[in-house]
């Protein structure tokens, strides 16, 4: 198995979530495919070639840029096609747009 870990723009996360949705390659009842797909905001430090992006955050005392982070867990077959789906869905048309972090998992254990 594989987990993937993307850090994109929040205004991409709705394209990502829905190409995964309507590729036919997550079945999250059915836990097969793509599955534990989790979705959060997150704040990157440092700052962005784009003012407008940039934010203090009060609790860091830092400057931020607000983003999306998604996380899921697939068949290692699946890794990289979902990795190139991904790819393509969160394409912003300028350098550096995010990130993609493909793990193996040593060991899931479901719990009861």
């Amino acid at each position: 198995m594989k987990e993937i870990k993307v850090l994109i723009p929040m205004q991409r996360i709705t394209s990502v979530t829905e190409a995964l949705r309507n590729s036919g390659l997550c079945d999250i009842s059915a836990g097969e495919g793509c599955h534990n797909i989790i979705v959060s905001q997150v704040q990157r430090l440092y700052t962005s070639q784009d003012p407008g992006l940039q934010h203090y955050s009060m609790d860091l005392a830092e400057a931020v840029i607000m983003e999306a982070k998604l996380e899921l867990i697939c068949a290692d077959e699946l890794a990289d096609l979902l990795t190139e789906l991904i790819t393509k869905a969160a394409q912003t048309g300028k350098s550096g747009a995010g990130w993609i972090f493909v793990s193996d998992i040593q060991r899931a254990v479901k719990i009861p």
